[in-house]
């Protein structure tokens, strides 16, 4: 599967096989999040693999009772540091949230590949998500991702056609109109 087709595969799953992860798969998609690029090469971020179902069930109710999260045989939190991060992004704002979402954006095709689905989870709770995983004070989290096998077997291959802009609507050359 090349990166496009990937891209046009992905989407969100809200429904997920109890099947496991083999460990190889694991793997793979790991190093899709750790070679992902940040700002200056800094690599804010650490991912925390959540396997353990109770911990997956409150980690759901944290994120406003999302049970669906904990369907998945793994949870990803991804928590970036703000105080490691290029601070003059733009020239005055902080990488953190960008750079842990290209990771985890890494993480989503990578999972395409392997025929897993995943979903982004960024209605959550942050300080009951901390004090769940003994989050540091001075982290972010800053996205939650289930993932796993789709419980159904038409959620895996090319996505129905979504809604999305034309692009005359997207882009502009050369300057903004």
């Amino acid at each position: 599967m090349n990166v496009l087709d990937a891209i046009r595969n992905r989407r969100s799953v809200r429904n997920y096989s109890p099947r496991p992860i083999p460990e190889p798969v694991m793997e793979k998609l790991c190093e899709a999040l750790r070679l992902a690029p940040s700002a200056c090469n800094y690599q804010p971020w650490r991912f925390i693999i959540v396997t353990d179902p109770e911990m997956r069930k409150k980690l759901a109710l944290a994120a406003y009772r999302q049970h669906f999260i904990a369907e998945a045989p793994v949870i990803i939190v991804g928590v970036g540091f703000p105080a490691q991060a290029y601070k003059r992004m733009g020239g005055y704002g902080n990488s953190i949230d960008v750079d842990v979402a290209i990771a985890l954006d890494h993480l989503t095709l990578a999972a395409v590949e392997e025929g897993l689905g995943t979903c982004w989870i960024g209605a959550f709770v942050e300080e009951e998500v901390k004090k769940l995983l003994n989050i540091p004070a001075e982290a972010k989290v800053v996205a939650l991702t289930p993932l796993g096998y789709p419980a159904s077997p038409d959620l895996i291959g090319p996505a129905p056609p979504s809604r999305r802009k034309p692009a005359s609507e997207v882009f502009v050359r050369e300057r903004f109109a």
